[in-house]
């Protein structure tokens, strides 16, 4: 009797949590398909002001997009190598490095956006291109990929995997591309979903780093909210959540960059096999 009454609290503690969260979110999504906010949905549902939204502010949507994936690119090329040296080497100064690099996610968005003015705002036409955007992402991302890689990497034995692949033979390149990187794959794929989510969603650093050129998705949807009807902001959050959901999906189902190391414990038959 009392676990089904502790079962039955919970329940409802927790039905009463989600509707909490949930429901403004379905009430946003509701008013993008009304015809008018005033009347609500008796007034009938229509696309027009997800169409409007997508002639008005499709540039910015693409932009999100691309700076996403310039942003993904630039951490793999950088993070992946970091985070192997980082777990390879571990000593007081690697340490300190780490802390360095998850530095600007303790900092708040804005005084890192401020101190990118400050270093590049006397270079005009870099300043106003989208590649000024770039540089504070990158910056606010990084930390997750190394993050998420160096968590797969800390739960292998590293050390004995190249060292018995070094002892079969195989070169630096080798232990590479044939022990180490199939061991880090979630990893990988883990810090590439939160990369990707993160930097569409970025609004804190863009907000002061971006121009009337370079407003990526965050900033055309605070945009909208203020200087256009309710419909359209609430049609621009609709767009929003398309492309944020799949991604939220792809991080809960594949997540946890320490599952597949878990599940399967890299052994001295992966160095056999290379």
């Amino acid at each position: 009797m009392r676990r089904d009454l502790a079962f039955g609290l919970q329940l409802a503690f927790t039905l009463l949590v989600s509707a909490f969260l949930i429901l403004p979110i379905g009430l946003s999504i509701l008013t993008g398909f009304t015809a008018n906010f005033i009347r609500g949905p008796l007034d009938g549902l229509t696309l027009r002001w997800v169409l409007e939204v997508w002639s008005r502010y499709g540039d910015t949507i693409l932009l999100s997009l691309g700076l996403a994936v310039a942003c993904l690119v630039v951490d793999l090329l950088v993070g992946v190598p970091a985070a192997y040296v980082l777990a390879k080497r571990r000593n007081w100064l690697t340490r300190i490095f780490e802390e360095m690099i998850v530095l600007p996610v303790a900092v708040p968005g804005l005084a890192t956006a401020l101190a990118l003015v400050l270093l590049y705002g006397r270079f005009g036409e870099f300043r106003t291109s989208w590649l000024f955007l770039l540089i504070g992402h990158v910056l606010y991302t990084l930390p997750f990929m190394v993050r998420a890689v160096l968590a797969v990497l800390s739960s292998i034995d590293l050390k004995l995997l190249e060292e018995g692949a070094a002892s079969l033979g195989a070169g630096c390149w080798t232990r590479l591309r044939t022990v180490v990187l199939p061991n880090i794959t979630s990893g990988v794929l883990a810090g590439a979903l939160t990369v990707l989510t993160l930097s569409i969603g970025e609004f804190n650093v863009t907000l002061l780093l971006s121009t009337p050129t370079t407003q990526t998705m965050p900033v055309g949807l605070a945009v909208a909210y203020t200087n256009a009807r309710i419909e359209l902001g609430s049609a621009y959050t609709i767009l929003f959540f398309v492309m944020i959901v799949p991604l939220l999906i792809a991080m809960q189902a594949w997540g946890d960059p320490t599952r597949v190391a878990a599940r399967r414990k890299p052994t001295l038959k992966d160095t056999e096999e290379a």
